[in-house]
């Protein structure tokens, strides 16, 4: 393993990060207040608890996994994207380094950022409302899990793009609805049982109500369903890219 060129990759990617860190971490920050503001003084004052825990408490897991998300797919399609864009590709393509170590350098930058982001929404949940974690280590489990599948899954959309606007239409269009479809901000057995049903067809349920468990132990699905789905995502994905780098697809022409 070329740990040199690994480090070289993230060491690059975090330091293009740093440099836009106030944009970066106060962005999502104000985001996730306003949410806080809005959801809490709207729905909070009519819906005071789900599952016993209180309405703005509940959320908590649902506004982390939604920003994790989208920070995971834009930092992770836009790292890759833009060396194909600039042409500077090449210069990895012909380095001394294999299509795993690039892939760990890129995708572990993309996902070390948006844990970050996901740690600093967690402490500002704490300013609005009580929030208790009840198996941290769980937590930490879905954190990092979710960042490192979903900054693959930007990577492979960042070797699809072959235009800005293909580089967005995806999170936009696609992730951000099944996030918020996905039960970030309600139960989804606060639904009729057809919706129920249909619901669990978005992967994204499974994502939140396995890290909500992790919290207050509550969950719309199975805590190793969810875990279980979150792993063959990965390893679809982790398949996706290996085809690419094997078969030079989209970053050879």
């Amino acid at each position: 393993m070329n740990w040199y060129g690994v480090r070289a990759i993230y060491t690059f990617e975090m330091a293009r990060w740093g440099r836009t860190l106030f944009q970066s971490i106060v962005a999502p920050v104000i985001s996730t207040s306003l949410y806080f503001i809005v959801f809490g003084a709207a729905i909070g004052s009519r819906i005071t608890e789900i599952d016993g825990v209180s309405y703005g408490a509940f959320i908590v897991p649902g506004l982390i996994m939604l920003s994790l998300l989208t920070e995971s797919i834009s930092n992770a399609s836009f790292g890759i994207y833009f060396p194909r864009y600039s042409g500077s590709i090449y210069e990895i393509l012909s380095a001394p380094i294999s299509f795993a170590e690039a892939t760990i350098g890129y995708v572990g930058a993309a996902a070390t950022k948006s844990v970050i982001v996901g740690l600093v929404i967690f402490a500002t949940a704490h300013l609005f409302v009580d929030v208790h974690v009840m198996h941290p280590q769980w937590m930490l489990l879905f954190l990092i899990l979710t960042a490192v599948t979903f900054s693959m899954f930007g990577f492979i959309l960042g070797i699809w793009a072959d235009n800005w606007e293909k580089l967005s239409i995806v999170p936009t269009l696609i992730i951000t609805p099944l996030a918020f479809l996905g039960g970030s901000f309600y139960s989804i057995k606060m639904l009729p049982e057809f919706w129920q049903t249909v619901s669990l067809f978005n992967p994204v349920v499974y994502l939140i109500s396995g890290f909500r468990w992790a919290f207050y132990e509550n969950a719309d699905v199975n805590v190793g369903f969810s875990l279980g789905m979150t792993v063959i995502f990965l390893l679809t994905c982790i398949t996706i890219v290996y085809w690419i780098f094997k078969t030079g697809y989209r970053l050879r022409s």
